[in-house]
Protein backbone atom coordinates (compact mmCIF):
# COMPACT_ATOMS: atom_id res chain seq x y z
CA UNK A 1 0.00 0.00 0.00
CA UNK A 2 2.65 2.10 1.03
CA UNK A 3 4.89 1.53 -2.73
CA UNK A 4 1.88 2.12 -4.26
CA UNK A 5 0.99 5.18 -2.98
CA UNK A 6 4.39 6.55 -3.50
CA UNK A 7 4.27 5.61 -6.92
CA UNK A 8 1.00 7.35 -7.27
CA UNK A 9 2.46 10.30 -5.84
CA UNK A 10 5.95 10.38 -8.03
CA UNK A 11 3.62 10.27 -11.20
CA UNK A 12 1.51 12.98 -10.06
CA UNK A 13 4.53 14.90 -9.67
CA UNK A 14 6.24 14.34 -13.32
CA UNK A 15 2.92 15.48 -14.14
CA UNK A 16 2.52 18.37 -12.76
CA UNK A 17 6.25 19.05 -13.72
CA UNK A 18 4.88 17.98 -17.41
CA UNK A 19 1.69 20.39 -17.18
CA UNK A 20 4.12 23.59 -16.77
CA UNK A 21 6.41 22.24 -19.36
CA UNK A 22 3.26 22.35 -21.75
CA UNK A 23 1.43 25.27 -20.77
CA UNK A 24 4.53 27.85 -19.41
CA UNK A 25 6.56 29.47 -22.13
CA UNK A 26 8.57 30.37 -19.85
CA UNK A 27 9.41 27.55 -18.48
CA UNK A 28 10.22 25.76 -21.73
CA UNK A 29 13.15 28.59 -21.88
CA UNK A 30 14.50 28.30 -18.80
CA UNK A 31 14.39 24.18 -19.33
CA UNK A 32 16.00 24.17 -22.96
CA UNK A 33 18.47 26.16 -21.34
CA UNK A 34 19.02 24.31 -18.23
CA UNK A 35 19.61 21.52 -20.56
CA UNK A 36 22.21 23.30 -22.87
CA UNK A 37 23.95 24.38 -19.86
CA UNK A 38 24.67 21.33 -18.75
CA UNK A 39 26.09 20.32 -21.89
CA UNK A 40 28.47 22.89 -21.66
CA UNK A 41 29.60 22.77 -18.54
CA UNK A 42 30.01 18.92 -18.86
CA UNK A 43 32.09 19.59 -22.28
CA UNK A 44 34.53 21.99 -20.57
CA UNK A 45 34.66 19.70 -17.75
CA UNK A 46 33.17 21.21 -14.55
CA UNK A 47 34.00 19.74 -11.10
CA UNK A 48 31.48 17.61 -8.80
CA UNK A 49 31.49 20.67 -6.68
CA UNK A 50 30.31 22.99 -9.92
CA UNK A 51 28.05 20.85 -11.27
CA UNK A 52 26.23 20.39 -8.34
CA UNK A 53 26.38 24.08 -7.64
CA UNK A 54 24.78 24.45 -11.34
CA UNK A 55 21.92 21.91 -10.74
CA UNK A 56 21.31 23.60 -7.61
CA UNK A 57 20.43 26.74 -9.06
CA UNK A 58 19.27 25.69 -12.33
CA UNK A 59 16.34 23.96 -9.73
CA UNK A 60 15.66 27.02 -7.62
CA UNK A 61 14.74 28.82 -10.95
CA UNK A 62 12.46 25.57 -12.14
CA UNK A 63 10.88 25.41 -8.99
CA UNK A 64 10.23 28.84 -8.62
CA UNK A 65 8.36 28.85 -12.02
CA UNK A 66 6.62 25.81 -10.85
CA UNK A 67 5.62 27.55 -8.06
CA UNK A 68 4.69 30.98 -9.37
CA UNK A 69 2.89 28.92 -11.87
CA UNK A 70 0.84 27.05 -9.16
CA UNK A 71 0.06 30.23 -7.16
CA UNK A 72 -1.56 31.87 -10.23
CA UNK A 73 -3.75 28.76 -11.04
CA UNK A 74 -4.78 29.43 -7.32
CA UNK A 75 -5.61 32.79 -7.38
CA UNK A 76 -7.55 32.24 -11.03
CA UNK A 77 -9.68 29.19 -8.83
CA UNK A 78 -10.20 31.69 -5.66
CA UNK A 79 -10.99 35.16 -7.30
CA UNK A 80 -13.14 34.82 -10.27
CA UNK A 81 -13.08 38.71 -10.37
CA UNK A 82 -10.77 41.16 -10.66
CA UNK A 83 -9.20 41.99 -6.90
CA UNK A 84 -6.21 44.21 -6.51
CA UNK A 85 -4.49 41.39 -4.05
CA UNK A 86 -4.74 39.12 -6.26
CA UNK A 87 -2.65 40.74 -8.79
CA UNK A 88 -0.41 41.63 -5.85
CA UNK A 89 0.27 37.77 -4.91
CA UNK A 90 0.69 37.42 -8.63
CA UNK A 91 3.26 39.69 -8.96
CA UNK A 92 5.66 38.53 -6.18
CA UNK A 93 4.99 34.90 -7.77
CA UNK A 94 6.89 36.46 -10.49
CA UNK A 95 9.41 38.03 -8.68
CA UNK A 96 10.72 35.08 -6.93
CA UNK A 97 10.85 33.61 -10.36
CA UNK A 98 13.12 36.73 -11.51
CA UNK A 99 15.18 36.42 -8.08
CA UNK A 100 15.98 33.04 -8.86
CA UNK A 101 17.24 33.64 -12.04
CA UNK A 102 19.33 36.51 -11.11
CA UNK A 103 21.00 34.34 -9.16
CA UNK A 104 21.22 31.65 -11.88
CA UNK A 105 22.90 34.25 -14.06
CA UNK A 106 25.51 35.44 -11.82
CA UNK A 107 25.87 31.78 -10.34
CA UNK A 108 26.51 31.13 -14.21
CA UNK A 109 28.81 33.85 -14.21
CA UNK A 110 31.13 33.32 -11.71
CA UNK A 111 31.35 29.36 -12.79
CA UNK A 112 32.11 29.85 -16.49
CA UNK A 113 33.99 32.44 -16.66
CA UNK A 114 36.75 30.63 -14.64
CA UNK A 115 36.43 27.96 -17.86
CA UNK A 116 36.26 30.98 -20.76
CA UNK A 117 38.61 33.09 -19.25
CA UNK A 118 39.02 37.18 -20.46
CA UNK A 119 40.46 39.84 -20.20
CA UNK A 120 38.11 42.79 -19.07
CA UNK A 121 40.50 45.48 -20.85
CA UNK A 122 40.25 43.75 -23.90
CA UNK A 123 36.56 43.65 -23.22
CA UNK A 124 36.54 47.60 -22.74
CA UNK A 125 38.44 48.38 -26.05
CA UNK A 126 35.96 46.16 -27.97
CA UNK A 127 33.06 48.40 -26.74
CA UNK A 128 35.05 51.24 -27.26
CA UNK A 129 35.55 50.31 -31.01
CA UNK A 130 31.41 49.08 -31.57
CA UNK A 131 28.65 51.29 -31.67
CA UNK A 132 26.15 48.32 -31.54
CA UNK A 133 27.74 47.86 -28.01
CA UNK A 134 27.29 51.47 -26.64
CA UNK A 135 23.62 51.87 -28.35
CA UNK A 136 22.85 48.09 -26.34
CA UNK A 137 24.33 49.94 -23.02
CA UNK A 138 22.88 53.16 -23.47
CA UNK A 139 19.23 51.54 -24.21
CA UNK A 140 19.67 48.98 -21.26
CA UNK A 141 20.78 51.72 -18.96
CA UNK A 142 18.28 54.09 -20.07
CA UNK A 143 15.29 51.84 -19.85
CA UNK A 144 16.27 50.23 -16.50
CA UNK A 145 16.99 53.52 -14.67
CA UNK A 146 13.73 54.79 -15.78
CA UNK A 147 11.58 51.23 -14.30
CA UNK A 148 13.38 52.54 -11.47
CA UNK A 149 12.01 55.67 -11.03
CA UNK A 150 8.64 54.47 -11.52
CA UNK A 151 9.32 52.48 -8.32
CA UNK A 152 10.58 54.78 -6.66
CA UNK A 153 8.09 57.53 -7.46
CA UNK A 154 5.40 54.53 -6.57
CA UNK A 155 3.43 55.92 -9.61
CA UNK A 156 2.38 54.12 -13.41
CA UNK A 157 3.64 50.69 -14.02
CA UNK A 158 6.68 50.00 -15.00
CA UNK A 159 6.16 49.59 -18.65
CA UNK A 160 3.18 52.52 -18.73
CA UNK A 161 2.75 55.86 -16.76
CA UNK A 162 4.53 57.37 -14.22
CA UNK A 163 8.12 59.47 -13.57
CA UNK A 164 9.95 59.72 -15.71
CA UNK A 165 8.53 58.20 -19.29
CA UNK A 166 10.41 55.83 -20.42
CA UNK A 167 9.05 56.24 -23.66
CA UNK A 168 10.40 59.64 -24.37
CA UNK A 169 13.48 58.55 -22.25
CA UNK A 170 14.31 55.43 -25.09
CA UNK A 171 13.03 58.12 -27.91
CA UNK A 172 15.24 60.63 -26.99
CA UNK A 173 18.44 58.22 -25.77
CA UNK A 174 17.57 56.75 -29.84
CA UNK A 175 18.61 60.48 -30.80
CA UNK A 176 21.18 60.96 -28.91
CA UNK A 177 22.89 57.60 -30.27
CA UNK A 178 22.43 58.39 -34.03
CA UNK A 179 23.43 62.04 -33.30
CA UNK A 180 27.02 60.17 -32.40
CA UNK A 181 27.02 57.56 -34.96
CA UNK A 182 26.46 59.98 -37.84
CA UNK A 183 27.50 63.26 -39.15
CA UNK A 184 23.46 63.46 -41.99
CA UNK A 185 22.28 66.35 -40.26
CA UNK A 186 18.44 65.56 -41.90
CA UNK A 187 18.71 61.89 -40.36
CA UNK A 188 19.69 63.73 -36.97
CA UNK A 189 17.03 66.05 -37.42
CA UNK A 190 14.14 63.78 -38.01
CA UNK A 191 15.06 61.14 -35.49
CA UNK A 192 15.00 64.34 -33.13
CA UNK A 193 11.11 64.90 -34.72
CA UNK A 194 10.21 61.36 -34.54
CA UNK A 195 11.39 61.68 -30.31
CA UNK A 196 10.02 64.82 -30.21
CA UNK A 197 6.60 63.26 -31.75
CA UNK A 198 6.47 60.38 -29.39
CA UNK A 199 7.12 62.59 -26.09
CA UNK A 200 4.10 64.97 -27.57
CA UNK A 201 1.87 61.92 -27.92
CA UNK A 202 2.29 60.90 -24.39
CA UNK A 203 1.27 64.09 -23.57
CA UNK A 204 -1.54 64.34 -25.52
CA UNK A 205 -3.30 61.04 -24.50
CA UNK A 206 -2.72 61.84 -20.85
CA UNK A 207 -0.24 58.70 -20.06
CA UNK A 208 1.91 61.36 -18.73
CA UNK A 209 2.19 64.68 -17.51
CA UNK A 210 4.77 67.51 -19.26
CA UNK A 211 7.38 66.88 -16.49
CA UNK A 212 6.97 63.45 -16.40
CA UNK A 213 8.08 63.68 -20.00
CA UNK A 214 10.79 66.00 -19.83
CA UNK A 215 12.45 64.41 -17.07
CA UNK A 216 12.69 61.43 -19.10
CA UNK A 217 14.03 63.07 -22.22
CA UNK A 218 16.78 64.09 -19.91
CA UNK A 219 17.43 61.01 -18.69
CA UNK A 220 17.64 59.39 -22.07
CA UNK A 221 19.94 62.46 -23.08
CA UNK A 222 22.05 62.72 -19.94
CA UNK A 223 22.57 59.31 -19.79
CA UNK A 224 23.32 58.20 -23.39
CA UNK A 225 25.63 60.77 -23.67
CA UNK A 226 27.59 59.76 -19.93
CA UNK A 227 28.26 56.04 -22.21
CA UNK A 228 29.31 57.39 -25.32
CA UNK A 229 31.47 60.08 -23.42
CA UNK A 230 32.83 57.66 -21.41
CA UNK A 231 33.72 54.48 -24.09
CA UNK A 232 34.29 56.72 -26.91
Amino acid sequence: MGDGRFVESFNAAIEGFIYVLKTQTNMRVHFLSALLILLLAIYLNFTSSELLILCITITLVLAAEMINTAVELVVDIVKSEFHPIARVIKDIGAGAVLLASINAVIAGYLLFSKKIPFRIEDEVIRIRQSPWHLTFISLILVLGTSIIGKVLFHKGTPLRGGMPSGHAAVAFSIWVIITFLTNNSIVIILTFLMAFLIARHRIKDSIHTIWEVLAGAALGVLLTTLVFQIFR
